[in-house]
């Protein structure tokens, strides 16, 4: 099945769920299967921080949401909690952060360099907008790859929803990671209160020219204390999971998320009917959250994020039919 043109991802988009479960999904799943050899990717995940100086209309770690109780993980502690990951078998860590400035960019570097000499051999981070200079510095410690997502294509919304910067210092900053030599993940929020099939069409086709290698993709889902929230929600499970589809239709080697929400919203991104229709769709990535319950439950970028743990990814492969693997 080839998709390359706007017309035709709007065609998926647009077409009814059973059609599209009969007959697009089977495909994305058997090309992963052919290009990847079908694996479902266990990540460890930590969030060293959720202080952020921005305020994102949609998120719940906004700088102006006082109901959330604040943190910041010492290097040390986070070092130990990678080290007990290593140990469980964990080859792969995704270190995350709200942007952060009070947290020192010696500290990230040390952590990054840490990491690698622990023996991790694949460290992404998502943190923020940098200059170009330092993402070269994240790559001399050990970086592979750094998360910058666009959130949406349309210019005129983003700078709506997103205050505390611009489209054009957010597409800077894209653009500097890849100068830099880290890998670029990037993605977009499905369906927010507002967004058209028409401008999801171009939020995928923008994946593709970036040349992404993770799409960290999530249907919209409203967090308290957000303006967002007021807006309506939550955003299409459908259609995301027509747009996992078709991102691995189009780029076959693409990782994407697989940690996405079910029925019973209660279960937030834990849940195992979201997770295994994700995977059903094209997705072959599972984190396991290394932080303890108290502190994951304050890192709300989402509401109700709930620790993936090494045995719930066991068994989504098994369960899925792919094969497990760190």
């Amino acid at each position: 099945m080839k998709v390359e043109t706007r017309a035709e991802i709007l065609e998926i988009l647009k077409m009814p769920q059973q059609e599209y479960l009969a007959a697009v999904a089977p495909e994305a799943r058997r090309v992963h299967q052919q290009e990847n050899g079908g694996r479902l990717t266990a990540t460890a995940m930590l969030g060293y921080s959720n202080v952020c100086k921005n305020q994102c209309l949609y998120c719940g770690m906004r700088a102006a949401n006082s109901a959330v109780p604040r943190y910041r993980i010492d290097p040390r502690d986070v070092l130990a909690s990678l080290s007990a990951a290593h140990e469980l078998g964990f080859r792969r860590v995704f270190l995350v952060s709200g942007e952060d400035p009070k947290y020192g960019f010696d500290k990230l570097l040390q952590i990054v360099a840490g990491a690698k000499a622990l023996g991790m051999s694949w460290v992404s981070l998502a943190c923020g907008e940098y200059e170009r200079s330092q993402y070269e510095e994240l790559r001399a410690a050990g970086a592979d790859e750094y998360v910058v997502k666009f959130e949406m294509s349309d210019r005129e919304t983003f700078d709506r929803l997103n205050p505390s910067t611009s489209y054009d210092r957010r597409m800077a900053a894209i653009r500097s990671v890849k100068e830099a030599g880290l890998l670029l993940a990037s993605g977009n929020i499905v369906d927010y209160p507002g967004q058209t099939l028409e401008q999801l069409a171009e939020d995928i086709l923008l994946m593709k020219k970036l040349e992404i290698s993770w799409a960290p993709v999530i249907p919209y889902l409203p967090a308290q204390n957000t303006p967002l929230a007021a807006e309506g929600g939550p955003g299409s499970r459908e259609l995301n999971l027509k747009e996992i589809s078709l991102l691995r239709l189009m780029m076959p080697r693409v990782n994407i998320t697989a940690q996405q929400p079910g029925e019973n919203p209660a279960d937030g991104l834990a849940s195992d009917d979201g997770n295994l229709a994700a995977l059903a769709a094209g997705a072959n990535f599972l984190f396991a959250d290394l932080l303890p319950t108290a502190q994951a439950q304050a890192f709300r970028v989402v509401d109700n994020r709930i620790t993936l743990g090494l045995e719930h990814i066991r068994d989504m492969a098994q369960r899925s039919g792919m094969e497990f693997h760190f």
